[in-house]
């Protein structure tokens, strides 16, 4: 059965809470017997929700919070004032221990700000991104940053690209994944200042696979497996992405439903199609996962349905079966070591040509 994964889920965080965000928990546990889910938030609510279902019994549980942190809130206040919210108590379960990840279609802003203030980040992580899995030609890719750090610095999406690399090697199992930037174009000398600076920072790292930059058109064809960039243009990328894909979909059904002609031939290519555009939807990929912190921290979209919501918890279960902290630790602790080394070496030289 494997090791037990406990995954706290924010019930009453998102748009269609607690319907849907329930429905995904329990969907999550009925397809896997090894996940435990916490359902956080009005026990009362979520206890009549429950009556909809069959499950084991054993494997969901309801911790109480009264309260919940809308949108509109600001982050860091709404933290700090609702300690007894949904979402404020889910996080503090996974820094207890208690659970191994979180979940949430809440608050952007209050799960960032909660992940780093109370999960906390691994000891050397100078900025937990935001990592979502996007669907590409051939399979997915992930972007890295999506929403997180819009202010990032060079060394910053040098430990981006470190953590992609090793999510895509261990939990998508693509071995030496290829990483690039986002770039207005292919040659070095490209970019804004935050391009040039970091350009030669990843060439120069011998732990990833580099390959250069690589242009927003040719994301969808999945020339990267790692895509780095700061949080702004993720971002941007991210919801065009999504846009465009949702357009696409809805003209295909339209343009299949125009004539008689067309609906004969939509019930002929209808399996084809089916298959095709799931691979294109992103609930099927879960949700983003705060990369970097002590606990695993997972956004799912604020209109998140029930399948995203089951999908983002059983992403869970890979995350904690691949270790994926664990190496990141190991990694981030080595350049640790390697920049204590390389200060000492300064300040001996430095003490060197002050003696000489």
């Amino acid at each position: 059965m494997g090791e037990i994964v406990i995954v706290a889920v924010d019930a009453m965080g998102g748009d269609n809470a607690p319907v849907e965000i329930i429905h995904g928990a329990i969907d999550a546990v009925n397809a896997k017997e090894n996940i435990k889910v916490i359902l956080v938030g009005k026990e009362d609510v979520i206890k009549k929700e429950l009556l909809n279902y069959n499950f084991n019994k054993d494997q969901i549980e309801i911790v109480h919070a009264p309260d919940i942190i809308e949108t509109c809130e600001p982050p860091v206040m709404a933290i700090r004032k609702k300690k007894e919210s949904s979402l404020v108590v889910a996080l503090n379960l996974v820094k207890d221990k208690t659970a191994d990840a979180f979940v949430s279609a809440g608050s952007s802003g209050a799960i960032l700000v909660g992940g780093q203030l109370i999960v906390g980040r691994i000891k050397g992580v100078e900025r937990p991104p935001l990592a979502p899995l996007i669907p590409t030609k051939d399979g997915v890719s992930l972007l890295v940053d999506c929403g997180a750090n819009v202010d990032a610095r060079p060394s910053h999406l040098v430990q981006f690209a470190k953590m992609g690399s090793i999510y895509m090697e261990n939990v998508m199992g693509i071995k030496n994944p290829t990483v690039a930037i986002v770039n207005i174009g292919a040659e070095e000398e490209k970019g804004n200042q935050l391009v040039k600076e970091t350009f030669p920072l990843l060439k120069a790292c011998s732990d990833i696979n580099f390959i250069g930059s690589i242009e927003a058109r040719d994301i969808p064809n999945g020339y990267a497996d790692v895509i780095v960039c700061e949080a702004f243009v993720g971002n941007v990328i991210l919801k065009l992405y999504e846009g465009l894909g949702a357009t696409l979909i809805g003209k295909i059904k339209e343009g299949m439903m125009s004539s008689f002609r067309s609906k004969i031939g939509a019930l002929l290519v209808k399996p084809a199609l089916k298959k095709t555009l799931k691979s294109f939807d992103a609930s099927e990929y879960g949700g983003a996962p705060l990369i970097g912190l002590n606990g695993l921290v997972i956004k799912t979209h604020g209109s998140s349905k029930a399948k995203e919501v089951c999908n983002s918890i059983l992403q869970c279960q890979k995350f904690k079966e691949h270790k994926i902290n664990e190496i990141i630790k190991e990694i981030i602790g080595k350049d640790i070591v390697k920049k204590e080394v390389l200060n000492k070496e300064v300040t001996s030289n430095e003490a060197t040509s002050k003696e000489e």
